[in-house]
């Protein structure tokens, strides 16, 4: 099969330039939480409880290992998009790895199941 007859070459050809495009990005991701503290007498033991927060963490893997930073409000806003890079540039990969998978199958047949 030539390149002329793979399949989704359009596609292709669009999430390719899609990356291309694409900015910075930032792996992980940012969670906003709010908590309760430890003191027995506060705000937050109350009933409904009114708890500290929230908090903004970026938490992403290095070396399989996760790594949490906290993050401003202010921060959280002005990198959003490279958060959102990030997803995106993840999606697209995962659509080309699927499109190049059926490519492989049409050209190559299913795989065969071996005989013992």
């Amino acid at each position: 099969m030539t390149a002329h007859q793979l399949p989704h070459q359009a596609r292709v050809r669009e999430i390719l330039r899609e990356i291309g495009e694409i900015g910075y990005a930032l792996p992980g991701s940012v969670v906003v939480r709010s908590t309760a503290c430890g003191k027995p007498v506060c705000r937050c033991k109350a009933d409904p409880p009114e708890l500290h927060g929230p908090y903004v963490s970026w938490i992403r893997k290095s070396d399989g290992k996760p790594i949490t930073r906290k993050l401003t409000p202010d921060q959280k806003q002005r990198y959003q998009s490279w958060f959102d890079n990030a997803r995106r540039l993840r999606e697209l990969v995962t659509e080309l790895e699927k499109l190049s998978l059926e490519a492989f199958e049409q050209a190559e047949g299913p795989r065969q199941l071996r005989q013992s």
